[in-house]
Formats: structure tokens, C-alpha cells, sequence
């Protein structure tokens, strides 16, 4: 079936146990997973709904789920709180048509009216289309790095802090910059050079070259052992030592992206 058009298309939260249901088996069908432990239980899915979380939908007209996103109520070390999005899927037939961005939309109405300010999630580093939609696309910062996320090889993760509400985007221009010129030959390296930002300042920045298209692993083992992903940890572990923050992954060309890491504007508080 061809994508459908924004227009047609309607976000919903689940409420049912149909609903739970089909979107546990979009997840699942859309990840790839073929293992019991890695499935997701509808039953959770509405216990989070009505306990501070979400477990939300986006419909076709013909009432085909096509993006699911669920998440629940998260609180750091230092007592900030926040609604945490543990994922967000988009069945493969509807990539590029909007239902990615209409999904997460909705999501944060959810987390707004359970009294949340602010919405995390991670993603893979080497998932450059991935990072310009948390960065460019929905306005968000890379915050932190972890690697082995889920406490298994192979598992390093971006975290995402995306503001619900905020008047003014602080990075808003830079995240329109325009990385130097890297290719192939740069993935995996920081180039350090300055950007302009809007008010004719200039600003230090550090540019990481990735691949612009790379298939997520699901050999775990195999990913660990990928002397990019290394390279990539490095650099992002120095980012975050560095007290920096990921703005934007710009697409140069076919072959490579670049994240920008900028140090955190006056006013925005470290999380």
C-alpha cells in the first residue's frame, strides 16, 4: 500500500486491548525481533497508559496502525523528571511521510497533561537519519552518551532531552550550519572549527563524520566489535566529558553526515 498522505493520516491514544495489541506486533514487526524477551506486552502498555505514560498510535483512514510510541514517567539522579519515550516505531511502508513527527506530537500532548515538562529518549549513534530527526527535525539535544545502554555489548546509546515547551529554540541557528567538508575518509573524526551563529558571534564547534546511511545491527556481538562504533564512542564519551551537547547531524553527502557538539548556551541548564 502506498504511503498516505499527513492529511489522512489521525494520532490517537490506546486505550484497548486490541489497540495494545496491534501495537505490540507493530514493534515487533518493525524491529525485527524473533525473541521472546525482546517482545512487548500489551498488558504493560496499559498499565503505563493510565499511570503516567503513554502508549500512542497514528492511523491510516482505513484504521491501519502505522506508528506506535510508548514511554512513562522518568526521574535522574538529581530529581529531575521527565517523560522518558523508551520507542517510537513507523511501519517501513510509511517512512518519509510525516508519521514519525506525528507520532512523537502527539506523545508529548500525552506527557504534557500528566504535568511533564520534558521528554528523553536514546537512539544509536550511528543512526545519522535517526539524529536529524531528534535534532533538526523536533528541535532536540543530544544531552548524554551511554555506552552499553541495555547493560549489553553492542548497546551504546545517545539520550535525547527534547524541551515541550519552549518559546524560543536557544540552537535554533545551529542547527543549520554547515558542517565542513568530510567525506569517507573522516568518519569517526572531530574537526574543530568555529560557526556563526545568528547574532554574528562566533562559537567553537566539533564536527564527528558518520556514515549518512547505516543499517541498525541486530548481531549485538558483531556491533561491539565494529572499530567505527569504537571510534564513535570515543569521540561522543569527550563530548560529554567536555560538558558539550549534540545540535544537529547534517546530511553532506550520500556517503557521510556530521554531528555538530556545541558547549550548552547561556540558559540552558545542564539536565
Amino acid at each position: 500500500m502506498p504511503p498516505a498522505s499527513t492529511s489522512s493520516l489521525r494520532a490517537e491514544t490506546l486505550t484497548t486491548g486490541e489497540q495494545f495489541r496491534a501495537a505490540a506486533d507493530l514493534y515487533t514487526r518493525v524491529f525485527g525481533y524473533d525473541r521472546a524477551e525482546y517482545s512487548l506486552n500489551p498488558n504493560l502498555l496499559s498499565a503505563l497508559a493510565r499511570n503516567g505514560g503513554s502508549a500512542v498510535g497514528v492511523y491510516t483512514d482505513e484504521d491501519d496502525l502505522i506508528g506506535f510510541a510508548y514511554g512513562f514517567a522518568g526521574r535522574d539522579r538529581d530529581g529531575g523528571e521527565f517523560h522518558y519515550s523508551q520507542a517510537a516505531v513507523v511501519d517501513t511502508a510509511y517512512q518519509d511521510a510525516g508519521v514519525g513527527r506525528l507520532t512523537k506530537e502527539h506523545q508529548r500532548t500525552v506527557a504534557l497533561g500528566w504535568g511533564h515538562r520534558t521528554m528523553r529518549w536514546t537512539f544509536d549513534p550511528m543512526l545519522a537519519r535517526n539524529a536529524h530527526f531528534n535534532f533538526t527535525t523536533l528541535g532536540g539535544e543530544g544531552v548524554g552518551f551511554v555506552p552499553d545502554y541495555y547493560g549489553r555489548p553492542g548497546t551504546d546509546r545517545v539520550v535525547v532531552e527534547w524541551a515541550l515547551q519552549r518559546d524560543h529554540d536557544p540552537y535554533g541557528d545551529l542547527r543549520r550550519a554547515q558542517p565542513p567538508a568530510l567525506g569517507r575518509d573522516d568518519w569517526g573524526r572531530v574537526i574543530r572549527t568555529t560557526v556563526t551563529r545568528a547574532n554574528g558571534a562566533r562559537q567553537d564547534a566539533q564536527w564527528l563524520a558518520l556514515p549518512a546511511q547505516t543499517a541498525s545491527l541486530a548481531d549485538e556481538e558483531q556491533t561491539a566489535r565494529d572499530p567505527l562504533r569504537l571510534r564513535l564512542r570515543d569521540a561522543l564519551t569527550e563530548f560529554e566529558n567536555q560538558g558539550r551537547v549534540l545540535v544537529a547531524c547534517t546530511r553532506i553527502d550520500t556517503s557521510t553526515a556530521a554531528y555538530l557538539a556545541v558547549g550548552r548556551t547561556e540558559g540552558e541548564e545542564a539536565r
